[in-house]
This record gives C-alpha cells, sequence and structure tokens, in this order.
C-alpha cells in the first residue's frame, strides 16, 4: 500500500516539516530541513512537526510546486491532488449542488454522473491523501508519546484529533479502509481492513480520550480544540446509522452540541457571508478552518481552488479579489430551485451569477450552462483586497465546521428522536439561521418543530442545502437522508443523464470503492460490495 511505503520513507529519510505562523499557516523550511532524528527536540520543534500535520489537509507538498503523493493526476496537475480539493469534488460533485466544464480527466465527470470506478486517478488521490494524512499524524503521535511538556501534550492531542478527522473521511467516503496506528509495524507488513462500525467505534474512542487534552474553545485560531472535538463526534453520531447501522446515538448528538453551545465561545456572523471572505478568520461563527495565506500557504485546493474554479464567462475575477478565471464550477437548477427567490433580495444565501448563464445545462462541460455560485471570495467582508495581498492565492480559510451547521444538526436530531432535545430549542435554533437569511425578518421562520415529522425532516434538509451548499457536506447528507443513490430523488445530469435517472438502488453507491492499485497491493483488502 503507498501509504505505508511513505511511513518506511517518513521514518528513515531527510524530511522536509514546515514552519508556522500564530495561525499555522505553513511554509518550506528550505535549507533548514533537518533529519527525523534531531527533529524533535523541543517543544518548537514538535509544534514544527505539527504544521505539517495540517498542510497535509492544504498544501499539496513541503515545498511549493512538490507533490507529496503519486498519482496518475500527478503529471497533470499536483494541485488537484490537494486534501481538501480533492474532498470537495468528492462531497459535492456527486450531488446536485455541483457540476463541472473540464474534459482533460475522464475521472473528474465521473463523480457528477455517479458512474466512478476502483481504478480512477481522482479516487485513487482522495484515498491515498487521506491515508497520507494519516500516516504523518501516526509518526508525530509515535514521537510525541512520552513527552512530559505540556505543550507537546496538547500537540499530542492535536495530532490525535487530526488522524481522527482524517479517519473520518475514510469512514465517511469509503467505509472500510485499511486501519493503522502509531503502534502498527513499520514495515513490508501488510495493514488489516477495519469494518465501518470498528472504525467508527475507534475513533469515538480517540475523541473522548483526547477530550480534557485539548484546548478550550477559541484557544488559537487555527488549531484543532475542544469546539472541534464536540463537532466531530456530533457529526459522527448523527450520521451513526449510516456508518454502523446503531438508532440509539441522537442524545449522544444532543450532548455534543449542546457542549459547543455551553462554551459560549461562538455566535451566528451577523452577515453569513462573513464565513467566506478573505478575513473570515473574524467571524465568531467558524468552529474549526483548515486555514490559508496567500503567501505562506499557497495552494491550487481547499478555498483556492473554491474560488478560482467558480469564475468564468462574464465574471469579472477582480470581483473576486482574484486575477485569474478558471471556468470549472457551477450548480444545478436543483439547488437554485431550492430557494423560493433565487435573487438574493430575500435570502441573502442565493449567491449565484446569472447574466449570461442558462439555469438549465444542455452541455455540463459549457460554463454558461448552469448558475455560478458567488458565495465565496478572496476580498475582505468590506470589500478590500485580501490581508496578504497576494494576487491569486487566497486568504480564504476553509470553514470546515461552523455554528450555523451546529444549529440545524440539533434541530434534526430532535426530529429524529433525540429525547434530550425539546421542539422550542430545536425550533429557534433553525430559526436564528432563517433569520439570519432573511437580513432579520421573521416571516420566513419555520413553526413548531414536530418529532418523527417526514416533511420537516425534508425541510431540514432543503436548509442544509440552502445554507451549507459547496461546504463540503451535502453528499453525507443525501446518504443520511436516503436520496443520494436510488430514485427517491432526481437531480440534472445524475447518471448522465441531463434530466436526471435513477442511480442503482441497492447502496453500493453510498460508500466510494478501494482503489485497485490498493487492493493488488494488500492481501488483506477486500473490495466494497458493488463494485468490481
Amino acid at each position: 500500500m503507498k501509504a505505508l511505503k511513505i511511513v518506511v520513507c517518513f521514518s528513515a529519510c531527510m524530511l522536509m516539516f514546515t514552519s508556522c505562523l500564530n495561525d499555522l499557516n505553513p511554509k518550506s523550511l528550505g535549507s533548514q530541513a533537518v533529519t527525523a532524528s534531531v527533529l524533535y527536540t523541543t517543544p518548537a520543534s514538535y509544534l514544527e512537526g505539527l504544521a505539517k500535520l495540517y498542510a497535509s489537509f492544504i498544501l499539496q507538498g513541503s515545498i511549493n510546486g512538490d507533490t507529496d503523493i503519486t498519482t496518475a493526476l500527478t503529471g497533470g496537475d499536483g494541485g488537484a491532488t490537494v486534501y481538501t480539493r480533492q474532498l470537495w469534488n468528492w462531497q459535492e460533485l456527486s450531488t446536485d449542488e455541483a457540476v463541472i466544464a473540464w474534459t482533460g480527466n475522464a475521472d473528474l465527470q465521473n463523480i457528477h454522473q455517479q458512474n466512478w470506478t476502483a481504478t480512477g486517478g481522482y479516487l485513487t488521490a482522495m484515498y491515498t491523501r487521506v491515508m497520507y494524512t494519516i500516516t504523518l499524524c501516526n509518526e508525530f503521535i509515535h514521537e510525541s508519546a512520552t513527552s512530559t511538556d505540556a505543550s507537546v501534550k496538547q500537540y499530542h492531542a492535536e495530532a490525535r484529533f487530526l488522524r481522527a478527522l482524517a479517519y473520518w473521511h475514510a469512514l465517511d467516503l469509503y467505509g472500510n479502509p485499511p486501519f493503522v496506528t502509531e503502534n502498527s509495524p513499520i514495515g513490508s507488513t501488510p495493514p488489516p481492513q477495519i469494518t465501518a462500525t470498528k472504525l467508527y467505534n475507534y475513533i469515538q474512542s480517540e475523541l473522548k480520550a483526547i477530550e480534557s487534552e485539548l484546548g478550550a474553545p477559541t484557544f488559537s485560531y487555527g488549531h484543532a480544540d475542544q469546539g472541534a472535538l464536540w463537532m466531530l463526534q456530533a457529526k459522527m453520531y448523527l450520521n451513526a446509522p449510516t456508518y454502523t447501522g446503531a438508532t440509539n446515538t441522537y442524545d449522544s448528538c444532543i450532548l455534543a452540541l449542546n457542549k459547543i453551545f455551553a462554551s459560549n465561545k461562538y455566535s451566528l456572523a451577523a452577515s453569513y457571508g462573513m464565513n467566506f471572505c478573505a478575513d473570515n478568520n473574524k467571524s465568531p461563527e467558524i468552529i474549526f478552518p483548515i486555514t490559508e495565506d496567500g503567501v505562506y500557504a499557497q495552494t491550487y485546493g481547499g478555498m483556492d481552488f473554491v474560488i478560482h474554479a467558480a469564475l468564468g464567462g462574464s465574471m469579472s475575477p477582480a470581483n473576486f479579489g482574484v486575477t485569474a478565471t478558471w471556468g470549472g464550477t457551477r450548480t444545478t437548477s436543483a439547488l437554485v430551485n431550492k430557494f423560493a427567490d433565487p435573487s438574493g433580495a430575500t435570502d441573502v444565501r442565493a449567491m449565484f451569477y446569472t447574466s449570461g448563464q442558462n439555469l438549465e445545462i444542455a452541455d455540463y462541460t459549457n460554463f454558461n450552462d448552469g448558475y455560478a455560485i458567488t458565495k465565496f471570495t478572496n476580498l475582505t467582508f468590506a470589500g478590500g483586497p485580501s490581508p496578504s495581498g497576494a494576487p491569486d492565492f487566497v486568504d480564504t480559510d476553509v470553514p470546515m465546521f461552523r455554528l450555523a451547521d451546529a444549529y440545524l444538526m440539533y434541530a434534526e436530531a430532535f426530529l429524529r428522536g433525540a429525547t434530550t432535545a425539546d421542539a422550542a430549542t430545536a425550533t429557534g435554533y433553525l430559526n436564528s439561521v432563517i433569520t439570519r437569511a432573511y437580513k432579520g425578518s421573521t416571516a420566513h421562520n419555520s413553526g413548531m418543530l414536530t418529532a418523527g415529522s417526514a416533511n420537516d425532516l425534508q425541510f431540514i434538509l432543503d436548509e442544509r442545502a440552502r445554507e451549507l451548499y459547496w461546504e463540503g457536506h451535502r453528499r453525507t447528507d443525501l446518504i443520511r437522508f436516503g436520496q443520494f443513490g436510488g430514485g427517491t430523488y432526481i437531480w440534472p445530469w445524475k447518471g448522465d443523464v441531463a434530466s436526471g435517472v435513477a442511480t442503482s438502488s441497492d447502496g453500493h453507491l453510498n460508500i466510494y470503492p478501494i482503489p485497485a492499485s490498493d487492493l493488488a497491493a494488500n492481501p488483506n483488502l477486500k473490495q466494497n460490495p458493488g463494485y468490481n
């Protein structure tokens, strides 16, 4: 398996780690590179190593232009291998929320067509990124395990959180991935495959073990803290029926969410757009970001990809704080039609560019087919240039977890049967999100939610689309509601048909295949059901 080969290299060879600024923006050490034998000697050196773990989510390599992983995509575009860019592709392009015009790699188009295969380069890139990050975390966790320094102990806990986050993505995307920890043998022994239920239980046990060791909510921007941990716990509890078949996890979801609310460290941003601009680090709503910087963390993934790829046609890149358009991503009419008024005049979240764009998509390789999205920008919220002033690498951070999502999760967990939640609180949280969307007007607020109501649950799913589109949640949401595969919900170009068709309804599409290359390299792995 490729990730294990990286482990051997990581342990035995000279490595370059990234240093960090106050907000964990990594930059290359260049000639200051050190060997593994002398890297971890002081808390500052451990912090440099920790920065590499965070950087693995947003950079393609330790030095700009290098790529940490090698896949079929690398020769053409190393930036396409970036963790957060790949995650966005698999979570958004596979749904009603996004299509992409680019035709250079058929694997990319296969994602929206729900026609992916175990041999696709994009599939392998996402899988390899997840396992590479887990590998980096394992090495750091091993090296920091015996330190008695208080700062290093906290860094150790952060690394365990980042590994748990990556393993959550592995669980959500692949169901039954290979499993390695800091205690796994290093060498030629192929790792075992873990079941979804065992992996789910492992992640939850890890999160419980490190809860008291992480920093308190908002202790240092960009670092994983207890707020991020509670949010990940809640995400997993809400999706537990999908992952393991469990049916009694909604009260646990509420418990984790209540810890977030009780911390009093987060509040809804006064304006929705504050969460998606070049100074979104100032938003009081973001619980856990993946930080970007136009100078010190130059990347073609994360928000750099999301912002650039969404610009094309007659759109002016200067209006979004960049100098180039990539002419790639748009949305389908299925998302647009979830807004009663898609102009944005009433619900400010309806951020669509329509000039020269067609609502319906006759040809998804034509950027002018499909409304463009204007939600994300590299300008500050006030409309000024990005803080770094970089011309084409953005400062906008990835808002991986934010409070509005937590509010909507509470309402959903109540509707699904959480006995420790109540209708008034659930409705209040939901309506606080809606009220902000309508600039303070309560005219569109929901009536009192009713536990078990199918109509209310569908409303929550649609509200999640309106609030969270293009933030990397849609595929997981549709699966949880039973509307991803099959014919329950049809959207344009689902199944590679303009009007959309029912895809396979046996549920195998709910997880992606294990890459064929890893199956060939590791005899312990079995392919997920439904894939050759």
